[in-house]
């Protein structure tokens, strides 16, 4: 399968040089759109097209002075799909690591396709039983997509981490892999192209120092604190990945770092 890494966000916090993003002050969101046989496939979406139009009412003021994204048009995912030669309607399947705001604003770009998330992510996105959640999920994104499969906690090893498991219409070369403690039902996700295995693993680290053995930087852990829902097993899942990453047989990447994104191919 070909795998095409898009930022579907680019969001630039006045701390920016805090971040120690060397050579670069902003973060990234990250996306893949992957060439599937039975169509295409995006991995995260990003924010979309209705966010950008009326941004203050769909994603919150909060959200827009703390991490004040760009809000390009030509960054959405619905517009990198179209300018790569396909359809929006060719996207069949969208497989979202978690249902934060700027993970799943590009759902609504994507109306005919099929929404795949952990049961446990769906249920706090709908329920948004405290009030940081009432924050972090947008009613806009979750409560009116149409299509969705949700998955329980069961499955296979895969490199070290149970429970992982392929899902509805998608063949077993894209796999969820449960990595809570960022929200209560976070996952990476698995992709097998022709190189082997890449893993984004969402929002289960910030930083690339986070799985090469070091603390990331002061901001970033900082973020990371107030945004987690579950401080040991995000912890505990960090140290899997770290084991992960030095075994070197997957490609890994978070959603926001802006140099394993390059790394990966990305163009900024």
């Amino acid at each position: 399968m070909k795998v095409h890494h898009l930022n579907c966000a680019t969001m630039c916090p006045r701390a920016g040089r805090a971040l120690g993003y060397a050579g670069h002050a902003a973060m990234v969101c990250h996306v893949l759109l992957i060439e599937a046989p039975g169509g295409l496939v995006l991995v995260d979406s990003g924010l979309g097209l209705a966010d950008i139009a009326s941004p203050a009412e769909r994603l919150g003021r909060g959200f827009l002075a703390l991490s004040r994204p760009r809000l390009s048009v030509a960054e959405a995912a619905a517009t990198q799909v179209k300018r790569l030669g396909f359809a929006v309607e060719d996207v069949r399947h969208v497989v979202l690591t978690h249902l934060d705001l700027d993970h799943a604003g590009g759902l609504a770009d994507f109306p005919n396709a099929r929404a795949h998330v952990m049961m446990a992510e769906h249920e706090a996105a709908v329920l948004r039983s405290s009030l940081f959640e009432k924050a972090r999920y947008r009613p806009e994104h979750v409560d009116t997509f149409p299509r969705w499969s949700l998955y329980v906690e069961r499955g296979e090893t895969w490199n070290g981490f149970s429970a992982v498991r392929g899902m509805q219409g998608l063949s077993d070369e894209v796999l969820l892999v449960p990595l809570v403690g960022h929200t209560r039902g976070h996952c990476g996700v698995a992709v097998q192209d022709e190189r082997g295995w890449l893993l984004h693993a969402g929002d289960s680290y910030f930083h690339h120092d986070e799985v090469e053995g070091k603390r990331a930087p002061a901001l970033l852990e900082g973020m990371q604190r107030v945004f987690q829902m579950d401080g040991a097993a995000r912890h505990h899942n960090q140290a899997r990945l770290a084991d992960l990453h030095r075994g070197g047989g997957v490609r890994m990447f978070c959603a926001h770092d802006p140099n394993e994104y390059v790394n990966c191919g990305g163009v900024l």
